[in-house]
């Protein structure tokens, strides 16, 4: 995750591209839109897996799906946000929506993300074991 928060923070700290619905907006649309907004690159082709919804920590709804792709995680461009920093001081400072992009295995991945997001990686791997037992 990007800006002052996080910076520096490693395992614990990593998150899916994420952000809020626009009114009306059907989730698959708004998954696309924030990837390329967060990351500077449109969602790679390909079948959508639908992970599903999990709640984080202040009642944030997230519905995650994954697509398999391949891009050099070097060639991204992360969008800004801005906030107010240092707070209280009535100041508002651009940051970066990340600050590092990165491929993991899912075991190295599960050490790395928030721990709300985890039930999504074990979702993934259990979907991609129904997948290699039925032989898709």
């Amino acid at each position: 995750m990007g800006g002052p928060y996080w910076a520096r923070k490693d395992e614990g700290a990593w998150s899916i591209p994420k952000g809020e619905l626009d009114e009306g907006e059907e989730p698959l649309a708004g998954a696309r839109r924030e990837f390329a907004e967060e990351l500077g690159h449109v969602l790679p082709n390909g079948s959508v897996l639908e992970l599903g919804e999990i709640h984080q920590r202040g009642a944030k709804r997230v519905i995650a799906f994954a697509v398999e792709g391949d891009f050099d995680p070097g060639s991204l461009v992360a969008g800004t946000f801005e906030l107010e920093w240092p707070p209280r001081s009535g100041r508002r400072e651009a940051f970066p929506e990340l600050d590092r992009v990165a491929w993991f295995d899912l075991a190295t991945a599960k050490t790395k993300i928030v721990q709300g997001q985890i039930a999504l990686l074990d979702r993934l791997a259990d979907a991609r074991s129904v997948r290699d037992v039925d032989g898709g």
